[in-house]
């Protein structure tokens, strides 16, 4: 086990290393002067003042050979320190502190949802006996899969906020205004979660064991929920590391469609004015969630499946 884990918190580390190594070097290779775009808003370059553009480099050590700039920059980064954000002048990890317990509000809500609804139609879809009804619930995931999140978000609503009035349209104010950006978000999540766990349902319940278990007189529901389910569990719990990540890419279109503060609105605020510093503390953040997303998944596996774990030889000496 030991060994299990180091070589997962060994996979997440060389993850976090490449995002913030790959995002350096994107936004080092973007056209035009990045300083020049800082120091103007990152609308009218033109609008700077040459000294203004000097005491920048200089505070950003763009004056210095590109590999020195990595080095400088990946060790404040190791240390937690992403810099000062460009537009408010505030460090990076308290404009990200700030943001993300809203963010977080509401993936862990969507994250719920998707995966209570999602398992709830993929359990129902492959234990009804009727094939219609079946084909008719299958088909759905990829309905939700197909629908854009903003297209969703719009009609949500237009639908509830501004025809029946039962949810606030915008703002994060209380549980009632979490409703609609959560079922938004949540829609192409459980979709996704659902055919996964659908297709791997049906394979597990035409396996030998199953049909044993019948043999010896188990009903279907208990066969469904406590002999196939345990192992078709497995792909949907790797889906569900996985669609973390997606969340967090999700709710930058979210807060934006329904006014939420959050980190993905300081995403969008941060790429319009090209806030390079804020933007490698995102990109580093989501890569720290999806790590510890997928390492929580592989510490679960062993719980369900312990030959998933291989165990050190014994030595012979």
């Amino acid at each position: 086990m030991r060994r299990y884990l180091a070589g997962r918190l060994g996979q997440a580390v060389v993850v976090l290393w490449a995002a913030y190594t790959v995002s350096f070097l994107v936004l080092d290779f973007l056209p035009g002067d990045p300083v020049s775009a800082m120091a103007a808003g990152g609308l009218d370059q033109a609008a700077a003042d040459p000294a203004q553009l000097e005491a920048l480099r200089r505070e950003y050590g763009f004056d210095q050979p590109i590999l020195v700039q990595y080095l400088n920059y990946l060790g404040r980064a190791v240390r937690g320190d992403f810099g000062n954000s460009v537009a408010t002048g505030r460090p990076v990890t308290s404009t990200l502190a700030d943001a993300l317990p809203y963010t977080l509000q509401l993936t862990a809500a969507a994250l719920a949802l998707a995966v209570l609804l999602g398992g709830a139609l993929a359990l129902y879809a492959t234990y009804t006996g009727r094939r219609w009804l079946r084909q008719l619930l299958l088909s759905l995931p990829a309905l939700g899969v197909s629908l854009p999140t903003f297209w969703t978000g719009l009609m949500l609503v237009q639908l509830v906020s501004f025809r029946l009035h039962l949810l606030p349209a915008f703002g994060d104010e209380g549980a009632a205004s979490l409703i609609l950006p959560a079922v938004t978000l949540a829609v192409p999540t459980g979709a996704m979660f659902a055919q996964v766990l659908a297709k791997s349902l049906l394979t597990t319940l035409a396996d030998p064991y199953v049909q044993t278990a019948r043999a010896k007189g188990a009903g279907r529901i208990r066969v469904h929920l406590r002999h196939a389910s345990r192992n078709a569990a497995l792909p949907a719990l790797t889906m569900a590391g996985i669609l973390v990540g997606n969340l967090m890419a999700g709710a930058v279109v979210v807060e934006t469609v329904f006014a939420r503060n959050g980190v993905g609105r300081e995403t969008v605020a941060a790429v319009t004015v090209q806030d390079i510093p804020v933007v490698q503390g995102v990109v580093v953040f989501g890569a720290l969630t999806f790590v510890l997303a997928n390492l929580a998944v592989d510490l679960i596996y062993p719980l369900l499946d312990p030959r998933i774990v291989v165990a050190r030889p014994r030595s012979t000496g």
